[in-house]
């Protein structure tokens, strides 16, 4: 009946028209503007023919239809919001014509269908799912809601109160919790879904569904009377805006939409959802959060094609237990690849272990494993103090005390052990991995692979690599961290690698705010809101004064003309008072604990009396404004000399490194995607206003280049 490149429509028995979702040039389908098309063209032919009696929607892939192609939402987000707002509307008149047809539907979801793959199955009257697929409108995690007729058909479909949380929590929904809330009607077996699907259609088509009424209620207004209303919508909202924040107007903006469209019918409730989905659009945190999406799915292709030339590791060693060994313990065999943890000492071990064990007995709390398979994970990790069993690893990580000396040592010795051609990789976040490779017999094999703390909770590894590492040792290392669930970042070796480098003058600027009578407690907050998840001085705290201050003299060492110390600072007050942080119960703020052992955060007017030491024109008051720039400036600039100097190969992974390493906030998109927002002709102005603070307030050539020539690091 209908041949397409994404959808092919065929006649069945029964008189029954299959429209086959089977995207011809992709592995997966997705709503692009081609399936848009033919999906309006589809429907057409099948309207032609005054034959049939039913609709089934299927898929001739895994998945049913994963979304939208986001890699399009670029160039249409650029247009005008009220063209964005007539687009979005007139692609419903496509949607609107399939829930229109003169006979019943169905749709078998076979695999995942998210955004505009459950929107199109909420076109047809009945839906049945497969026990293994996933069904969800997960929009406002790119900052926008769903724009297909989602903040319509599913409020009336499963209630106003059930549509909320699915669409502003935007989380993934099995078949059981699916089914719970009748967004589907039946779940099957794979299998049989398809001849589930087609009986149910038939039972549809004979009268023994009453199709006609289950229509009705997707077209007209939503079933609540007014005092429902007004409890349904004023309650989420408040609950909603507390949980997304400010930063992220999606959710609440999603609840206001259904609200405004509950007294209307289908077209009308279309027309409020296009206006709210184009507003959205418009927005910067739409454009860095879509502009997130698609840096990740880069690292993920560029991931798959590292583990085309890996070498498979089946059994990893990690050398130092403790807490850092024993998360990458965890870590590692949670995920599947056995490894060996050895020590110099059984209480070192005893700690790893009890870190592993603590870590697989929270995802046993959490009914994410089985006692059973929390056991056998367990068993999976092998401490030892001895090299004996190093022979058939493929991957050893080396996670000794943060030394020169030491880590030089062990890894000579660990190199005369292991068998040849096995991958030999530091954890270290500061030291030199070019410098430790010197103590190598086969650099090639040798490189850096940088866990952040805590190992199971921070999605980064840095993957250093000197100039005599191979590119195999590269692949093998990246693949392994992905093996592990982890997100892996290729850098170039150098002082800092790339997100401790770049974060060095972010604490620069605050230090000097610090020293010009700054209050500490102030920049947090104003930080805080500018988005990141802890301001510096907190952020000092939970990272460990002592670590902090080791790393800046490394640093300061191997960037004298920008990051090397010129003064006394707060750092070293804290430093020499052995105020090192949570770690100690006393930094900028003094910790206890509660219950279940978790750090409280307190102030300790004794900080004001140290930092007063190196305030010498006492304290002063800046503008939020200020604080913002003195800080993310430095910032900016330090990851831009990264970008130009090939320490990463792209402004995609210099951002991530920041959002997935240290918190920087997602909604702003890292800081080459906040340079793009702010303007770089703007940013220079700034940078020329703080000159006389030194260098890490001088922009780059290329910075002026780009503002010059009008280019941006994410060209639209």
């Amino acid at each position: 009946m209908y041949q397409g490149q994404s959808i092919q429509v065929t006649k069945l028995d029964g008189d029954i028209a299959e429209l086959c979702f089977n995207n011809q040039t992709d592995s997966v389908n997705k709503f692009d503007l081609r399936t848009v098309t033919e999906l309006g063209e589809a429907t057409k032919a099948i309207a032609a023919d005054g034959g049939i009696k039913g609709l089934l929607v299927t898929s001739g892939k895994e998945v049913f239809i994963v979304g939208a192609d986001i890699t399009e939402f670029g160039a249409n987000f650029q247009k005008t919001e009220e063209e964005i707002a007539t687009w979005a509307f007139e692609a419903n008149h496509i949607f609107n014509a399939v829930e229109d047809l003169p006979f019943p539907s169905v749709t078998a979801i076979n695999g995942i269908a998210l955004g505009g793959g459950l929107e199109m199955s909420l076109t047809t009257d009945y839906r049945l799912m497969s026990t293994t697929a996933q069904v969800g409108l997960p929009e406002v995690k790119l900052g926008i809601f769903p724009g297909f007729g989602g903040t319509v058909r599913l409020p009336r479909l499963i209630g106003a109160d059930n549509a909320i949380e699915w669409i502003a929590g935007g989380e993934q929904q099995k078949a059981d919790a699916a089914l719970k809330v009748h967004a589907v009607d039946g779940v099957v077996t794979g299998d049989k879904l398809k001849a589930a699907s087609l009986k149910f259609l038939q039972s549809a088509i004979d009268g023994k569904f009453d199709w006609k009424a289950r229509r009705l209620q997707k077209t007209s207004k939503l079933n609540l009377n007014p005092l429902e209303t007004m409890m349904v919508f004023s309650t989420a909202k408040g609950f909603i805006a507390g949980k997304a924040g400010k930063n992220y107007p999606a959710p609440v903006a999603a609840v206001s939409a259904i609200e405004k469209a509950a007294g209307k019918g289908r077209d009308d409730a279309l027309k409020i959802e296009a206006a709210g989905f184009a507003k959205l659009a418009k927005t910067t945190v739409a454009d860095s959060l879509i502009s997130l999406f698609l840096n990740d799915q880069f690292l993920k292709k560029k991931a798959k094609g590292a583990s085309k030339i890996a070498k498979p590791v089946k059994q990893a060693a990690v050398l130092g237990a403790g807490i850092m060994g024993g998360g990458i313990a965890y870590q590692s065999a949670s995920k599947g690849t056995p490894i060996i943890m050895k020590d110099i000492a059984d209480k070192a071990l005893d700690i790893g272990m009890n870190e592993a064990n603590k870590l697989l007995s929270v995802m046993v709390d959490r009914k994410k494993m089985t006692p059973v398979q929390a056991g056998a994970v367990l068993s999976t990790i092998r401490p030892t103090l001895n090299y004996g069993d190093f022979g058939n690893v493929d991957i050893v990580v080396e996670a000794v005390v943060e030394n020169p000396k030491v880590k030089k040592s062990v890894l000579a010795d660990v190199e005369k052990i292991v068998k040849p051609g096995t991958i030999i990789a530091s954890n270290t976040s500061s030291i030199s991995i070019e410098e430790l490779s010197t103590v190598m017999q086969h650099p090639e094999n040798f490189l850096g692979m940088h866990f952040f703390n805590p190992v199971h909770k921070m999605p980064l590894v840095e993957v250093i690599y000197t100039p005599k590492t191979s590119k195999e040792a590269i692949a093998t290392t990246v693949a392994y961290a992905t093996s592990m669930g982890k997100t892996a970042i290729v850098v170039k070796n150098c002082p800092g690698f790339l997100v401790n480098r770049i974060l060095s003058p972010y604490f620069g600027g605050w230090m000097q705010l610090l020293r010009e009578g700054a209050d500490f407690q102030k920049m947090d907050k104003v930080m805080e809101t500018f988005g990141w998840p802890m301001g510096p001085a907190y952020l000092q705290d939970v990272v460990g004064i002592d670590t902090s201050h080791h790393v800046g003299d490394v640093l300061g060492a191997g960037y004298p003309d920008r990051m090397a110390k010129t003064f006394r600072t707060a750092m070293d007050v804290m430093y020499d008072a052995k105020r090192f942080g949570q770690k100690n119960g006393v930094g900028f703020y003094k910790y206890t604990t509660d219950p279940k052992g978790k750090p409280i955060k307190a102030v300790d007017e004794g900080t004001y009396a140290l930092i007063n030491e190196v305030q010498p024109d006492g304290q002063k008051d800046f503008s939020d404004e200020e604080i913002v720039d003195r800080m993310m400036i430095p910032m900016i600039i330090e990851t831009v000399r990264c970008l130009d100097e090939g320490i990463v190969e792209t402004a995609a992974e210099a951002d991530m490194g920041l959002i997935m390493g240290v918190g920087f906030p997602p909604f702003r998109g890292g800081a080459l995607k906040y340079a793009d927002s702010v303007g770089l002709n703007i940013l220079i102005e700034k940078c020329a206003k703080y000159a006389s603070l030194g260098k890490i307030y001088e922009p780059t050539e290329s910075m002026k280049k780009m503002a010059a020539e009008g280019k941006l690091y994410y060209p639209k």
